[in-house]
């Protein structure tokens, strides 16, 4: 009898064999390259030079800038957990970043605590705490929740978030907290510029190669099943909700990091960052990127607050309506966000499994 985790790289390696031999001609005449070569660890590569050569070239405010975007990536990261490999679309990413930044704003204004070491794991547990809680709420009743049942659940819980924000006195009300302390190490404060920005992007190469070891683990192995054919996974005995929970709780507190270094860059929170609108907004970072490969989640965060921040510079009145047409045109024309041009089926899904063809051609090499 097979292991129940070969079970599960067999069917998912034949759901993906075959939807990728159905897209092999699409893909090449999209120029994507054929599945046996891997474009992905190229992609990453060269955006990782990028950013390691950006604040080189960049001048003063555009690598404060640029330090935005990198964390607005790391939130991104989180998205793309929960929804590209869980199929949870969570439209309440922005109450474990928002919250996370609340927390450590109020330890550096009420406890004057601001070191590195203590702030930014304080702020991951918070939004590890609210994820748990959202999430076991949600996700693990007697009956397994619908998508529009979670959605509609995140939602609430970012939107009342919002609304207490806004209502209480401690938390600064519409006004928030402003003028927090820098966050420290030792006697150095990290402040706007190439410090902050290498400390920020070191912090994101090391969550993403740590997402990247999740889902090409065995728990990865179970989530793409899951993402491919949920109903198959449970099938196999797999406890679907359990899992799903795991991965919102884990995407709670990747969201969790990235606010409390966007609280100590920005220098104030304010109760958007616990409400809709930047839950919709990391949505759209990962819709234009591409869901399911992390990559396409930072890639999307870079493009969309890059092309924002060029329009509303030179056309200030019409750029967001110049924005919406272009986020719909390539989700239209591209569902599977902008990293579809470059990465075929096969490679996007994961290669946990050889294909019928590959296994066919293991077969001859090995006959005398």
């Amino acid at each position: 009898m097979l292991k129940p985790m070969t079970v599960v790289r067999e069917a998912i390696a034949a759901d993906a064999s075959g939807e990728a031999d159905g897209a092999m001609a699409e893909g090449a005449a999209a120029g994507q390259a054929p599945s046996g070569r891997k474009i992905l660890p190229i992609v990453e590569g060269v955006v990782l030079v990028a950013a390691l050569f950006a604040p080189l070239v960049l001048q003063d405010y555009l690598t404060v800038f640029a330090t935005r975007v990198i964390i607005l990536a790391l939130f991104a990261l989180s998205f793309d957990l929960v929804w590209g490999y869980a199929g949870i679309m969570s439209f309440g990413q922005a109450l474990f970043f928002g919250s996370a930044g609340y927390g450590v704003a109020l330890l550096a204004r009420d406890l004057d605590i601001t070191n590195i070491f203590l702030v930014l794991p304080a702020g991951t547990l918070i939004g590890l705490a609210f994820a748990l809680l959202l999430g076991g709420f949600l996700l693990l009743g007697r009956h397994p929740s619908s998508v529009i049942f979670v959605s509609l659940g995140t939602l609430t819980g970012s939107y009342a978030a919002d609304r207490l924000a806004r209502g209480w006195y401690y938390l600064g009300g519409q006004n928030g907290i402003p003028s927090i302390a820098p966050m420290t190490l030792g006697g150095y404060e990290f402040t706007e510029g190439p410090p902050f920005y290498y400390l920020v992007l070191g912090i994101l190469v090391v969550v993403y190669l740590l997402c990247r070891f999740l889902v090409r683990s065995q728990f990865g192995l179970a989530l793409a099943g899951l993402r491919e054919n949920e109903q198959r996974i449970a099938f196999f005995g797999y406890k679907v909700q359990h899992l799903k929970a795991i991965i919102f709780t884990i995407g709670g507190a990747v969201a969790g990091l990235a606010g409390s270094l966007y609280a100590f860059h920005e220098g104030f929170v304010w109760p958007n960052m616990v409400g809709v609108v930047v839950s919709t907004q990391v949505v759209l970072y990962v819709l234009f990127g591409g869901s399911g490969t992390l990559i396409g989640a930072v890639i999307g965060a870079i493009i969309v607050e890059g092309v924002s921040f060029w329009l509303s510079d030179n056309y200030r009145d019409i750029w967001p309506i110049i924005l919406g047409l272009l986020l719909l045109l390539v989700i239209l024309f591209r569902p599977l966000g902008l990293i579809s041009f470059l990465l075929g089926e096969r490679e996007r899904v994961g290669s946990f499994g050889a294909t019928p063809k590959e296994k066919s051609k293991e077969k001859r090499n090995a006959a005398p």
